[in-house]
């Protein structure tokens, strides 16, 4: 995990406008977002069965720069081409996150999502072979997180409590690490990554 901060987020896209979304946030948003002083990747993922369809994450150096500052100025202004996709965001799920635990790292070919609200203390980060990494993360309370024009676009999104990434490089091994954690309630998604980026992949 690079960075102490985190903004995780889930949602499906209908199928009729997936491939102009996709593009979109290829071309457009993600590389608007790691232009964003203290975001130090952005990793899109997309879902192996099931919904919701895609999982985005980026990391960023700390709190401050996913509460305030250029990325909030960034959200209350979106392009024109944003402000189309934006009601395209359907069952949104949106956390402005802490890093609580972190253990590995670099990207493996599967990632486990899962959301869960903590019971008797945080899990400890599964590892062993297979497994490439583990992240746990906290979001802040709704209350903590800004409102902004995007947010108000797309009609308002969820928020999860608490979650946990485990990602590897065998699917077999990320699915039974995330099995044996046995949180009771958890909402847990398997994913393929489709596009990852740095700042330093920017044009100069």
């Amino acid at each position: 995990m690079l960075g102490r901060a985190a903004v995780a987020m889930w949602w499906d896209v209908a199928a009729v406008v997936r491939a102009e979304w996709e593009n979109w946030h290829t071309v457009e948003h993600m590389p608007e977002r790691l232009g964003i002083p203290g975001f130090l990747r952005g990793t899109r993922w997309v879902a192996l069965s099931g919904e919701p369809s895609y999982f985005v994450l980026y990391e960023a150096a700390g709190l401050e720069n996913v509460t305030g500052g250029a990325y909030v100025e960034r959200l209350n202004r979106p392009s024109p081409w944003s402000q189309r996709m934006m009601p395209h965001h359907r069952n949104m799920v949106r956390s402005l996150c802490s890093v609580r635990a972190s253990s590995g790292g670099g990207l493996g070919g599967v990632l486990a999502t899962i959301r869960f609200s903590p019971q008797g203390g945080a899990p400890a980060l599964p590892s062993g072979r297979g497994l490439t990494g583990a992240v746990l993360l906290e979001s802040l309370a709704a209350d903590k997180m800004p409102q902004t024009a995007e947010q108000k676009i797309r009609g308002g999104d969820a928020r999860a409590e608490s979650i946990l990434l485990v990602c590897g490089y065998d699917g077999e091994a990320v699915t039974a690490a995330t099995k044996a954690l046995g949180l009771a309630g958890a909402v847990v998604g398997y994913y393929r990554p489709a596009f990852s980026l740095t700042p330093r992949d920017l044009p100069q």
